[in-house]
């Protein structure tokens, strides 16, 4: 889900898709894939076994798949051969696996696990979370392809974007800030397991489970923001960053991105413990390796976000007025005065 993150926290990439023009567009490139995927999850209910976890995420996943590349190629605005030309296979094969079928999958996990934490289980009463799960992975899939896809076309128009949202920089960025990085994700792995483990001082599941994600979400995402201000300054202090932000601004970069996806992550952990490994809960063991483990992406995911933040300040990305729709850049990206962390207002 970096790639989520990125479109709304990236300037370059914030301010491409919240333009009213792609906005209106996207509304209807939503509405129109949850219509089909209520169709086909009421022809698919008749002919195969929904009510099984692994063959519902399967579907979840074929259905997201097509979505991707088609909403990906309403976003691109141009034919297929032009796409094939100019994008590659590379790329489309990434917008099918990843943002299609690999996302689709995640998104269903989330729905089922956060439906269960409520008390609505999945393998109880399988038709509503199961429609719900097909329906929301796909919208969700068809807007975020849909926002690539635009990104891509404006980039190849000549508009500057420094950071194309396929991971290629995140990459890029371990292969040369591996020391830099390194404590940061440490440190997530040691906070995720402590957090998760809370969940052990409660005997009934789901409660314990609520202990889990509660834990693991505030801790994570506070180190996501911690580590957002260390990428934003990579050689001086974030603490410093933190310091120079006003504290009703600090308190929205921690919700979105930081508690947003940090709870986001774990959920889909939960759903695969309980709906793949078949668990009637979050065994301790599996809250410590999944805390760890979504702590430790939130700590990169954030040391990355403000890393690639700077970087467009150091090429001067200029902003604009549409990026205040987006919470988390709101506060960050007006210069506060004596604020050296806001620093690229430029136009």
């Amino acid at each position: 889900m970096l790639h989520r993150m990125a479109l709304r926290v990236l300037p370059s990439l914030s301010l491409a898709v919240t333009e009213d023009s792609v906005r209106r567009q996207k509304r209807w490139v939503m509405v129109l894939p949850g219509l089909v995927a209520f169709g086909m999850y009421r022809l698919a209910k008749h002919l195969i076994p929904l009510t099984e976890p692994v063959v519902l995420l399967l579907v979840s996943g074929i259905v997201g798949l097509v979505t991707a590349l088609l909403a990906y190629r309403v976003g691109r605005g141009a034919d297929w051969a032009q796409v094939l030309r100019e994008d590659g296979r590379g790329l489309l094969i990434w917008m099918a696996g990843w943002i299609g079928f690999v996302y689709a999958v995640q998104l269903s996990l989330l729905v089922l696990a956060l439906l269960w934490l409520v008390g609505y289980d999945y393998l109880k009463h399988p038709d509503g979370p199961a429609m719900m799960a097909i329906i929301i992975s796909c919208t969700a899939v068809a807007r975020d392809a849909f926002e690539i896809g635009h990104v891509r076309k404006v980039s190849l128009m000549g508009r500057p974007c420094p950071t194309f949202p396929n991971g290629v920089a995140l990459r890029s960025l371990l292969g040369t800030h591996a020391m830099i990085v390194g404590p940061w994700v440490a440190s997530g792995l040691m906070v995720g397991a402590v957090g998760a483990s809370l969940g052990a001082l409660v005997d009934n599941h789901q409660a314990a489970t609520f202990v889990q994600v509660l834990a693991v979400t505030l801790l994570a995402g506070g180190l996501a923001l911690c580590a957002y201000f260390g990428g934003l300054r990579p050689s001086g202090s974030w603490m410093g960053g933190l310091m120079e932000t006003r504290a009703a601004e600090l308190l929205k970069y921690w919700w979105w991105p930081g508690l947003a996806f940090a709870s986001t992550y774990y959920l889909v952990v939960v759903g695969l413990v309980i709906f793949l490994l078949k668990q009637p809960g979050v065994p301790t063991f599996y809250a410590i390796c999944g805390g760890a483990l979504v702590a430790g992406l939130m700590a990169l995911y954030g040391y990355y976000l403000g890393y690639r933040r700077q970087v467009e300040e150091r090429q001067g990305v200029s902003l604009s007025p549409s990026l205040l729709r987006c919470p988390f850049v709101m506060g960050i990206l007006s210069k506060p005065s004596g604020s050296a962390v806001a620093g690229a207002s430029k136009g």
